[in-house]
């Protein structure tokens, strides 16, 4: 790793950007003409030490978790993000993988909606960002790798990934994420990827097996969940989605129906998103 030429290049990136331009209130009395170093870490969920040490040429190699934290922070574009993976000496992660590099456009939408709980994931459901309502309501995102970072593969292999849904509503949305993927399969041309996850899942689930053999297709686009969380109860919510252009990423958005409690709920919600701050920065994966 070229430790110099990381923190050169990070600094370079921060100068550019405005605070408003990713979500931070702007000041009049700046003394830098761009990020101050701690909104940078802030936004990254690094410690203010630990990213002064990178910009000054010292401290650990970053992980490449971190390294993609930096690349959304600072609005990297895909060649940018390229070489600060290139600096830092680690790989270029996959296209869809967890550590995928999220689209600038997604990212400002998910910005724009700081009173819903909202976040990006991949087609294959991996999370990439979310804000804090969304960790909040979901939790934090698992740190996993390769096939485990799927939503979809956890759902089926992992009775914990179903905790946060009613359970009237686990066999309804089985059926919805195998349809989703077959769609996903057929759009990516049943790349390799996509094969693993694949038969990783007719091999483990007995039950994805025998859905996937029904043949169902259907891009998921929208759809109403009775959610559970540890504190408020069941809430029911309608989940929105916007497709990339490409189709690879998703935003999602969570807004209550008309009627019920959903509405207070998460109002409730967002006080205690605001309580656990903390948690939100150590995963380093929420947005302000």
């Amino acid at each position: 790793m070229d430790l110099a030429a990381f923190g050169e290049f990070l600094k370079s990136r921060r100068d550019r950007i405005r605070p408003g331009e990713v979500g931070l209130p702007e000041s009049t009395r700046r003394r830098v003409p761009g990020l101050r170093r701690d909104e940078v870490a802030f936004l990254a969920g690094a410690s203010v030490d630990y990213y002064n040490q990178l910009e000054q040429g010292r401290g650990a190699q970053p992980s490449e978790q971190m390294v993609a934290a930096f690349a959304r922070a600072l609005r990297l574009t895909e060649d940018e993000r390229a070489h600060l993976y290139f600096l830092a000496g680690r790989p270029l992660p996959p296209r869809h993988g967890p550590s995928a590099h999220v689209h600038p456009g997604m990212l400002d939408l998910l910005e724009r909606l700081p009173t819903t709980p909202a976040a990006v994931i991949s087609d294959l459901h991996a999370t990439l960002v979310q804000n804090r309502l969304a960790a909040a309501l979901l939790g934090p995102i698992p740190r996993k790798k390769g096939v485990e970072a799927s939503f979809v593969y956890r759902w089926f292999t992992d009775p914990e990934a179903r905790l946060r849904y009613h359970p009237d509503e686990h066999d309804h949305q089985s059926r919805v994420f195998v349809a989703d993927l077959r769609a996903v399969s057929a759009r990516r041309g049943g790349d390799s990827e996509v094969r693993g996850l694949i038969r990783r899942l007719v091999s483990a689930s007995s039950e994805f097996a025998d859905l996937w053999a029904h043949q169902e297709v259907a891009v998921r686009r929208a759809d109403r969940k009775r959610l559970m969380h540890p504190d408020l109860g069941a809430i029911e919510l309608d989940c929105l989605s916007l497709l990339s252009e490409d189709g690879s990423q998703r935003l999602l958005w969570f807004t209550a129906p008309v009627g019920g409690d959903s509405a207070e709920k998460l109002k409730l919600l967002a006080v205690l998103g605001s309580q656990d701050i903390g948690t939100a920065k150590q995963s380093g994966s929420t947005l302000r």
